[in-house]
């Protein structure tokens, strides 16, 4: 079994929101997700697997700038600050910490619900007390 985990981070990489999807599932998928619940943000990190244009104008709609590099497919390159693109490894830091808490980085829970339940705690417990 193998699982997905998107967030949603402040600046200082803190997760703010999180969902769980299979593994196999687009990341196209959790990003419909969590489009509805961002915060009143500038502007919007993520990587090449939230390439969509759906996604950067239900972005643009909400009036929040992407920083999203394009696929390597895409016929027309899309443009992107890359100095603040390098900022996101605030999130892959989250992620591996996240990962330190054994239960979460072995995922010894089968049921999903119980698994998204482990990270909160986990989450909750390393940032914000």
């Amino acid at each position: 079994m193998n699982t997905k985990l998107h967030a949603v981070c402040d600046s200082r990489g803190r997760p703010l929101n999180l969902f769980v999807t299979a593994g196999q599932v687009s990341d196209y998928i959790g990003a419909r997700a969590l489009v509805g619940s961002l915060p009143k943000v500038d502007w919007l990190l993520g990587d090449r697997g939230y390439d969509a244009d759906w996604f950067r104008e239900a972005l643009k709609d909400k009036g929040i700038r992407a920083c999203i590099p394009g696929r390597k497919q895409r016929k027309k390159t899309v443009k992107y600050d890359k100095r603040r693109y390098k900022r996101r490894n605030r999130i892959e830091i989250m992620f591996g910490r996240l990962k330190d808490w054994r239960r979460v980085a072995t995922r010894y829970d089968r049921c999903p619900k119980v698994f998204l339940s482990a990270i909160a705690l986990a989450a909750t417990v390393i940032y914000w007390l």
